[in-house]
């Protein structure tokens, strides 16, 4: 099992470091201490890029700040374009609603992989059910909260005492997070602008019009 998060925890860092974007805490620290790749090349300046190229990695850039597969992207890229505005705005403002996705900015994950986890082990309800699928979209007004007969175990107590913060960007204006009580409500759909994510969207979507 250790051995196992080891190896993730390294698929992550290398991870990180071909996208030039942190995606953990832990590979932060480690880009804080060596931006460049490992190995007799990995300081050696990058070839420019293609138009396709840069397209692509700022594709997997958000995907990435997700944890989703490649097919959840492309729909909700095809819902972004048929919703009214922005499709870039919309995708990332659709991502955000993501159950998993505000399981961490709430604060009761330290990642997003964390995040996903809890989800899925039945941890999280919404609005006092219990939902297994980090992709649910929670709507506006809904109630993200931990199931009582999990809020003793040591991962949700050590969210409660706030030991995330230190390395979580301040919660966002469309969340209302009790965490004593580990309870977040979805005050309003997220704008683009307040989400905690590096993108540039319109980037995203040349990549899906190409």
């Amino acid at each position: 099992m250790a051995n196992n998060h080891a190896q993730e925890s390294r698929r992550t860092v290398r991870l990180s470091r071909a996208l030039g974007i942190a995606l953990t805490p832990k590979a932060e620290k480690y880009m804080e201490r060596r931006p460049y790749g490992p190995g007799q090349h990995g300081r050696a300046r990058r070839r420019t890029d293609s138009d396709y190229a840069v397209r692509l990695r700022e594709k997997q850039r958000l995907r990435a700040q997700y944890g989703i597969r490649e097919a959840q992207m492309a729909r909700v890229f095809e819902e972004a374009k048929r919703t009214e505005g922005l499709t870039g705005e919309n995708l990332v403002e659709l991502l955000e609603m993501r159950l998993d996705a505000l399981v961490l900015r709430a604060g009761f994950a330290r990642t997003i992989a964390q995040a996903r986890q809890l989800v899925v082990h039945r941890h999280i309800m919404v609005n006092g059910k219990r939902v297994d699928r980090p992709s649910f979209r929670v709507k506006e007004g809904q109630m993200i909260h931990v199931h009582e007969r999990s809020e003793k175990m040591e991962p949700f107590q050590v969210a409660a005492a706030g030991a995330h913060r230190d390395v979580l960007p301040a919660v966002p204006p469309y969340l209302n997070v009790e965490l004593e009580k580990l309870q977040a409500t979805l005050v309003r759909r997220p704008k683009r602008a307040e989400i905690p994510v590096t993108c540039e969207e319109n980037l995203v979507v040349e990549y899906y019009a190409r």
